[in-house]
């Protein structure tokens, strides 16, 4: 079972909250045991898992790698400019899987699953797939 979920991003850098959009699908399906991969198919944009509760998470998150990964640094080579975006998707990565148990994602009470934008604003899409 396998969903492709698109969206548009409208920032440069931004994380959006997809567990909704995860657990729907799983519902849709039926499922009630397995796992389930969240898949990023962009170079500059990825999946990860963090905290869904303090906004400031995020804010914090994409300054902090702004910081390491500085936009405009004077020694990038890449012609489109964009290798900052190419670091924080190397580092988030472009995955992340969890368990599904009686038909319901098992994350951590502050947990949510992101689609995390690097070099936005962007028409954009993620997989999900059932395993």
């Amino acid at each position: 079972m396998l969903k492709k979920i698109n969206l548009r991003t409208d920032k440069h850098d931004q994380m959006i909250d997809v567990t909704r959009e995860v657990q729907h699908f799983i519902d849709k399906q039926g499922v009630q045991d397995g796992a389930v991969v969240v898949y990023c198919a962009h170079t500059t944009a990825g999946i990860t898992i963090n905290e869904n509760a303090d906004p400031d998470v995020k804010t914090d998150m994409l300054r902090r790698f702004n910081e390491v990964y500085p936009w405009d640094h004077k020694l990038d080579r890449h012609m489109e400019g964009n290798t900052a975006a190419h670091m924080k998707a190397s580092t988030v990565g472009a995955s992340q899987h969890v368990i599904i148990e009686k038909g319901r994602l098992i994350l951590g009470t502050w947990q949510g699953i992101y689609f995390c934008e690097f070099d936005g604003p962007r028409n954009r899409h993620f997989y999900v797939k059932i395993l």
